[in-house]
């Protein structure tokens, strides 16, 4: 009987992964550093670096840097955007790997189960119809967090129906709902285009987009991807069971059902917040596993706090690539991370061996 393994990559050993995982938060540090000098309107480095100081510890002149224009466009515009590409980025990519996990399969990302799905009908009937406004200025996003989980529990309940959950009936369940979803969307569009500015808003939002970040929102989705990051980095040893498979883990003495719903409603919470936050950003949580499986293997121990900071570094940059690639406008984030995200997809699926659980498959 062969015996399954969790496959390396191309580096080995923990000294490499913990140098990898000591130069990815260096990166992320010196890239936000760098990241908050750019952007259309020129200011001076050693300006935004005081702007900064003075905002954190009082530091500097308060007539130049507390207040004006210059201190408005560090702080309130493009620190909050940054910060919240680094906590959304973060939250995609581990929520990425653990549907991988759940489900067995290399090419599943958040979206696969319908969430992404679920989000964009939250929006689109608040959008349209105007249900939710009692949440009060931001309940688009609520919206889009009620449906997003919602669907991911209809998931969980449609998979679990005629026996327990399976990762071939939780990629069914979450195809179901996501059909379900696209077609409500399309008929609340259709019957209602004559709705002043809807489709526009409706676009906008599935596009996704992190011009409207601020401290609150970026407080709320930074404690939720914290907690989640942590939980899923104690969770390692049964995450690589779930690559091996159910037969195998009931050998070892652990039923992987009642985890994967846990896991799935702890995902789904990180992914609702960001949908909640920035609307739907789609294949970072494809994206960045790969790379990091490829370049570092599959055991879940090196894999969950590598994605956390290739993802965010992944987002922030990919923010700043939006704000600059185009005069006098922005390129809506989720169009950039599809022109990225696609291509890979495609690759790994004509690709004629991926090492996934412990097996090529």
């Amino acid at each position: 009987m062969k015996k399954h393994t969790i496959k390396n990559g191309i580096f080995h050993g923990k000294p490499v992964c913990w140098t990898a995982v000591i130069l990815l938060a260096a990166a992320l540090v010196l890239s936000l550093l760098w990241a908050v000098t750019i952007g259309s309107v020129d200011l001076a480095m050693g300006d935004v670096y005081r702007v900064i100081l003075f905002k954190l510890f009082g530091i500097g002149d308060a007539q130049l840097y507390g207040s004006g224009s210059m201190s408005d466009i560090v702080w309130y515009v493009r620190l909050p955007r940054l910060i919240l590409a680094i906590a959304i980025g973060a939250s995609l990519s581990i929520a990425g790997v653990v549907m991988q996990a759940i489900v067995k399969n290399p090419l599943a990302d958040p979206y696969v189960l319908g969430i992404s799905s679920g989000a964009s009908l939250g929006a689109t009937i608040a959008i349209i119809l105007g249900i939710g406004t009692a949440f009060g200025s931001g309940y688009v996003g609520i919206m889009a967090f009620i449906g997003a989980f919602l669907v991911s529990i209809g998931v969980i309940v449609l998979a679990n129906m005629g026996g327990k959950a399976t990762s071939v009936k939780l990629i069914l369940a979450g195809t179901a709902l996501s059909s379900v979803c696209g077609a409500a969307s399309n008929f609340l569009l259709y019957v209602k285009n004559n709705s002043s500015g809807a489709m526009e808003a409706v676009m906008r939002w599935t596009m996704g987009s992190l011009a409207s970040a601020n401290w609150e929102t970026n407080t709320l989705l930074c404690i939720t991807t914290a907690v989640g990051v942590l939980f899923f980095l104690t969770q390692y040893r049964t995450l690589n069971l779930m690559l091996l498979g159910d037969e195998s883990a009931i050998t070892l003495g652990t039923d992987l059902h009642h985890w994967r719903v846990l896991y799935l409603v702890v995902a789904s919470f990180m992914v609702g917040f960001a949908v909640y936050a920035a609307g739907v950003i789609g294949f970072v949580g494809l994206v960045i596993p790969h790379i990091v499986r490829i370049l570092f293997g599959t055991d879940h121990k090196k894999l969950v706090p590598l994605c956390t900071l290739l993802g965010a570094l992944f987002l922030l940059w990919a923010d700043v690539l939006c704000r600059t690639l185009l005069e006098r406008t922005e390129l809506p984030i989720g169009i950039l991370t599809s022109m990225i995200g696609a291509p890979v997809f495609i690759w790994l699926m004509v690709r004629k061996k991926y090492g996934f659980g412990g097996k090529e498959s």
